[in-house]
């Protein structure tokens, strides 16, 4: 079904919020059209899902690390275990952008072995369109989409190595993928990123004395708690392929997510991540001279995390503004 067969906005996110998978899809599509009557109607859409739901029950994480190192193969086994235990699951997986048509080069998930039989999984494939921090912007705005329709939604990142920390503004739960023996670990720490994941997983652990060397030093690396407080970042071992130590790290992905709602993170958290979201897209098209005819980035930025979950409509006002000037 396309979007025009949903009377209305309200009809639309109705069926959303239900899983409904065409209702997705042209959800999603719609977020995707960058014309200015699709806009409008997309604008429409979040402010429906975003009305009295900020889904706290809903876990948003997002899987990172460098190409290589095993991302889509962990993905595809904790889709697996989550499905297990009865939670629906959403994908966003970006990958990278062809240079020639702007589409993202593997958008077919071959690496990502789910089921698309299984109507409890979704799994929706985005180009990155150039953005160096792993992500496109149409991450954040679907991401609300999908946390309408699932239990779970897993974004993937495109993997590129030292600039990844766009997933851990946008993510409730950021995992760093670790690739064994290719000495990124040292690189890491001299570029601290490994201040942005909640959990560090050592993938192929069935390398054996490799893997467990990086595994040894990113414990000596991280004896401590995370910049957000109250978290102490714990180093894990997997081997997707074997499925080994797969539902360990599905288990402490639901405790970070339970200590957030414990202490009454996770709705101020997401309202930074929107926050971020609009203040990226208006410093990409207006500059820094855009940000000072809003008043300033600290009064915008303040003036965002007040404002009600109403992202596009909130974001198009602003836009508005510039263009009138």
């Amino acid at each position: 079904m396309q979007q025009s067969d949903y009377k209305t906005s309200v009809d639309l996110a109705a069926a959303v919020s239900k899983g409904d998978r065409p209702a997705l899809a042209a959800a999603l599509n719609l977020l995707d059209d960058q014309r200015a009557s699709a806009r409008s109607k997309a604008a429409e859409l979040l402010a429906q899902l975003q009305l009295n739901q900020e889904f706290p029950d809903k876990h948003l994480i997002g899987i990172t690390g460098p190409p290589g190192a095993g991302k889509s193969t962990l993905c595809a086994a904790l889709i697996s275990v989550w499905r297990k235990r009865g939670l629906r699951v959403g994908v966003l997986a970006v990958d990278p952008s062809s240079p020639i048509s702007g589409g993202a080069l593997l958008g077919d998930r071959l690496r990502m072995q789910t089921s698309y039989e299984d109507d409890g999984v979704f799994v929706r494939s985005l180009s990155s369109r150039g953005q160096f921090g792993g992500l496109s912007a149409e991450v954040w705005p679907m991401s609300v989409v999908m946390l309408a329709g699932f239990d779970i939604v897993l974004i993937e990142t495109v993997g590129v190595g030292q600039r990844e920390a766009d997933i851990a503004r946008l993510c409730d739960t950021t995992c760093y993928v670790a690739q064994p023996g290719s000495g990124d670990s040292v690189q890491f720490l001299k570029a601290g990123i490994l201040e942005v994941p909640h959990i560090l997983v050592v993938n192929k652990e069935d390398m054996g004395n490799v893997a467990r060397r990086t595994l040894a030093e990113l414990k000596a690396a991280l004896n401590r708690e995370h910049p957000d407080g109250d978290w102490e970042v714990p180093v894990l071992a997997t081997s997707a392929t074997k499925h080994a130590g797969i539902e360990t790290l599905a288990d402490v992905i639901h405790q970070h997510h339970n200590a957030l709602k414990a202490q009454q993170k996770l709705v101020s958290r997401r309202r930074r991540y929107q926050t971020y979201w609009i203040h990226k897209r208006l410093q990409e098209e207006f500059g820094s001279f855009g940000i000072e005819r809003l008043g300033g980035e600290q009064l915008l930025l303040t003036q965002l995390e007040e404002n009600e979950l109403d992202l596009l409509q909130h974001y198009e006002s602003l836009r508005a503004r510039l263009n009138k000037v």
